[in-house]
């Protein structure tokens, strides 16, 4: 019998294919329109105010209003030369792949409900703790993203390390650079500012040693509790990477936890660069977003730990009401390796990318990536008055103009001024962060379908946009 849900399911079957071509006409014609679209203040009030009808609408109707009036407004993160913040653009194959696990709409948090998508993402992270170095006994999860796998860590830091009763004695130590997640998550525990300390960074902004090992010891004299260290694998500012040997060697001494958050920069461990992140093998966890360096949709972010126990510890529960979805006791069920009980097929789209685009065909498009920041680099040098504050590390580079006879404030205010114009005219996507206690213009440049050209067009028209 013909009901209203079949011809539902027909108008969205319609709309659905009409849907993609037209995404991927869009797709194709993208790096050619702005990087930026900005909605009106007024269309933003309209849009708030808009309230729910009681008798719902067209099907098309609506799908053309949430094209046009509301999901294309914002940063285009996919355009080939938007390179501010750590861009995320998004390989095709990654979206198939995630259309199909969404279409499917499968529970991932047990085995039970997920049998050979478990096995894809159980045998994915095990060949990601391979390339990290991890032994026999690691592990891991697919998580929404780097706040969550770092949030992660830090709980199974703090349950393995500490006795519950040093909880409120509880210190961990990050550096200048490290990203704001890791403190988000370290108060989320219970870990006050007063008990997060702050390591200065060398020249080159990564993590002094010898600081941390001062701290560590001042702390310990002080009778405080300290239980773990968070390192960087490709700062979000500088693209640099903490002396990871230097920083294991003195977790192994104090018997604390390393923990490397390498959401951005993990992904050179597929490339010809892994050695970069050399002593990243001895970290007891590594975060790694697969929605960075390689190219998935949002969200899809992986936890890597070297012993699978310290997750259970920390996140196995077993209420009544699962017990018919344990299954084997041999098998651990997703929701006891991380805090989601209810936890979609995250890792099936990047385990379809990396099947259909290969481990090469992967590390070629990372590497791009060090090839648009050496451009970059190459075209500053030629540039008059141009400081360069971090040299090309990974995809990035951090300069500034620097026109002599100007004050430190002036040379400040001529970055933002050209960043701003540059958003404005709608070429690039660039933005200024603080380095030194001095404003800069930071490139963050990952996109596979960036070239050379744009690359130093991009710093051309920085220049003009600086001296205007």
């Amino acid at each position: 019998m013909y009901t209203r849900e079949t011809q539902m399911e027909q108008e969205v079957e319609r709309a659905a294919v009409r849907f993609v071509c037209d995404l991927f006409e869009r797709n194709r014609t993208l790096s050619d329109g702005p990087v930026i679209n900005e909605p009106e203040p007024t269309h933003l009030e309209e849009l708030a105010e808009r309230g729910i009808p009681a008798v719902g609408r067209p099907l098309e109707e609506v799908v053309r209003e949430m094209e046009r009036d509301v999901i294309g407004y914002g940063y285009n993160a996919d355009h080939a030369r938007f390179m501010g913040f750590v861009p995320g653009p998004t390989s095709a194959i990654s979206w198939l792949g995630d259309m199909i696990s969404a279409g499917y709409n499968r529970h991932a948090g047990s085995v039970a409900n997920y049998p050979a998508g478990h096995a894809v993402e159980e045998g994915l992270i095990r060949w990601l703790c391979d390339r990290a170095g991890f032994p026999a006994g690691a592990s891991g999860t697919f998580v929404s993203g780097g706040s969550m796998a770092n949030f992660t860590a830090c709980v199974a830091a703090r349950d393995t390390v500490l006795d519950e009763r040093d909880w409120p004695r509880a210190v961990a130590y990050v550096s200048t650079q490290t990203h704001s997640s890791v403190a988000k998550g370290l108060r989320m525990m219970g870990v006050t500012d007063a008990r997060i300390r702050t390591i200065d960074v060398d020249e080159g902004f990564r993590m002094k040693t010898d600081a941390l090992a001062a701290a560590i010891a001042a702390d310990r004299r002080a009778g405080l509790a300290p239980f773990m260290v968070i390192a960087t694998a490709g700062t979000t500012n500088t693209g640099s990477v903490d002396p990871l040997p230097q920083v294991a060697d003195i977790c192994r001494r104090e018997g604390l936890w390393m923990h490397v958050d390498g959401a951005f920069g993990a992904s050179v461990l597929l490339t010809r660069y892994r050695d970069m992140l050399k002593g990243i093998e001895r970290a007891d966890s590594l975060s790694w977003d697969a929605h960075k360096w390689l190219f998935q949709t949002y969200s899809c972010s992986m936890l890597l730990v070297r012993d699978e126990r310290t997750l259970l510890k920390s996140f196995s529960a077993h209420p009544e009401y699962l017990a018919d979805l344990e299954g084997d006791e041999s098998l651990v069920n997703p929701w006891d390796l991380g805090p989601e009980l209810t936890r979609p097929a995250r890792g099936l789209k990047l385990w379809f990318t990396l099947q259909v685009m290969g481990a090469d065909g992967m590390a070629d498009c990372i590497e791009h990536g060090f090839d648009l920041a050496r451009w970059a680099e190459e075209e500053l040098r030629a540039t008059p008055e141009v400081e360069i504050v971090s040299p090309a590390q990974m995809a990035m580079v951090n300069f500034r103009f620097s026109p002599a006879g100007t004050s430190e404030e002036e040379r400040d205010e001529i970055c933002a001024r050209a960043a701003a114009r540059m958003r404005a005219s709608g070429y690039a996507g660039v933005f200024t962060t603080e380095l030194s206690g001095k404003k800069v213009l930071r490139l963050c440049a990952i996109h596979p379908r960036t070239h050379e050209g744009e690359m130093r067009e991009v710093v051309r028209r920085l220049a003009a946009f600086a001296w205007e």
